[in-house]
């Protein structure tokens, strides 16, 4: 790995001037034909987010919050990657690895890595400490764009897993969700022998035939989920999966267009009893979009799909033998039951479910999420 350069995220004023005009500038659709989110993000909420962004969001201030997180540029495996990278004060504080998915950043984990790296200036024990590594993804945020076929999830794995290494971490542990939950469970698959113990709060778990015709409580609500998925939340994953370029022209020209791509699931995947704003704040939820806006990441982010979605996870490798822990959110788009997820995960020592928050486990409850951490990751210090 080549010694990382220090980052900073910097829009220029043309950048904030052109989103303004953009933003200014766009054609509306018609209204929905319905009075809810059915048939999509509502035209009245999109037009007020987008006149909220132009005129009164300060990306200013919260560019400068955001930089409050040490960042860092470098390369592991001749790929450029974009990296939280920030040490505890703590002497023995242990190396962790966070993956996001998409439609998020590392701005999801911005309200959780302060008591992560010093719990005792948030009340908690300096044994609970960690140091912490979180990258963007290839294809998202200030990470290089993939130019070739192959950056699907393995390799993401084993990118992350060179990357703790070359920052002079030979012993970590892992988690993600969403899509980082599925790099993670390939780390600690891959078992390349740095990563000790792996934890998600989206764990993967697929019902077989029999049980289909479950009686068990957890798999008929695992079951319902899986069908509503199918029935009426994924045209996103499908179009990214299938024709990611053709995606990424509306969402590169148009701010507004990125913007009700992405609320849309932070409405959806939220315990936001039916407004995402009951969840996350505007500002933070624009945060997050700006991470997709200023680099121009709609189509390269999208991409993931296309090449992870359709090929075998776990086949060449079996179940992952690392202990494990999961913590199930229930806003959580999957819910598989234990039963199912411990066919994928030899080695569960830890299944807790928690009564709130959804799919943005650290974004929506860091309190809760840095306690399940430490719950899970305090026997393997």
């Amino acid at each position: 790995m080549t010694a990382p350069a220090p980052f900073q995220i910097h829009a220029t004023d043309a950048q904030l001037e052109d989103l303004r005009a953009r933003l200014h500038n766009t054609r509306w659709p018609e209204r929905e034909v319905v009075d809810d989110w059915s048939q999509g993000t509502p035209l009245s909420y999109v037009q007020e987010v987008s006149t909220y962004w132009a005129d009164q969001y300060d990306w200013r201030s919260r560019e400068a919050a955001l930089n409050r997180l040490t960042q860092w540029r470098g390369e592991a495996e001749g790929f450029g990657l974009h990296f939280v990278h920030m040490r505890s004060p703590h002497e023995n504080a242990l190396p962790l690895l966070l993956s996001h998915g998409w439609p998020g950043s590392i701005v999801e984990f911005a309200k959780a890595i302060p008591s992560l790296l010093d719990p005792v200036a948030y009340g908690g024990k300096a044994e609970d400490a960690f140091h912490i590594v979180a990258p963007s993804l290839p294809g998202f945020g200030f990470s290089d764009k993939p130019k070739t076929p192959g950056t699907g999830v393995h390799r993401i794995a084993t990118l992350f897993d060179s990357l703790m290494r070359g920052l002079g971490y030979d012993r970590y542990v892992a988690q993600g969700g969403d899509w980082g939950s599925v790099i993670t469970t390939c780390i600690g698959a891959q078992n390349l022998g740095a990563c000790s113990a792996i934890h998600v709060n989206m764990p993967i778990g697929r019902p077989t035939a029999d049980d289909m015709n479950s009686s068990d409580p957890d798999a008929r609500a695992g079951l319902a989920a899986l069908q509503a998925y199918q029935d009426w939340d994924s045209g996103y994953s499908k179009q990214q999966a299938t024709r990611p370029q053709t995606i990424g022209y509306g969402l590169a020209d148009s701010p507004t267009g990125q913007a009700a791509w992405i609320l849309e699931k932070f409405w959806r995947w939220t315990d936001c009893d039916g407004h995402p704003e009951y969840a996350l704040t505007r500002d933070e939820m624009l945060d997050n979009i700006m991470l997709y806006w200023l680099p121009n990441t709609a189509t390269s982010s999208a991409r993931i799909y296309w090449e992870s979605f359709g090929k075998p996870l776990l086949k060449e490798t079996g179940p992952v033998k690392l202990p494990t822990g999961c913590s199930l959110f229930p806003k959580e788009i999957f819910r598989p039951p234990r039963q199912w997820a411990e066919r994928e995960y030899a080695n569960i020592t830890y299944w807790n479910k928690l009564d709130k928050g959804g799919h943005f486990a650290a974004f929506e409850q860091p309190e809760t999420f840095v306690d399940e951490l430490r719950c899970f990751f305090r026997e393997f210090r």
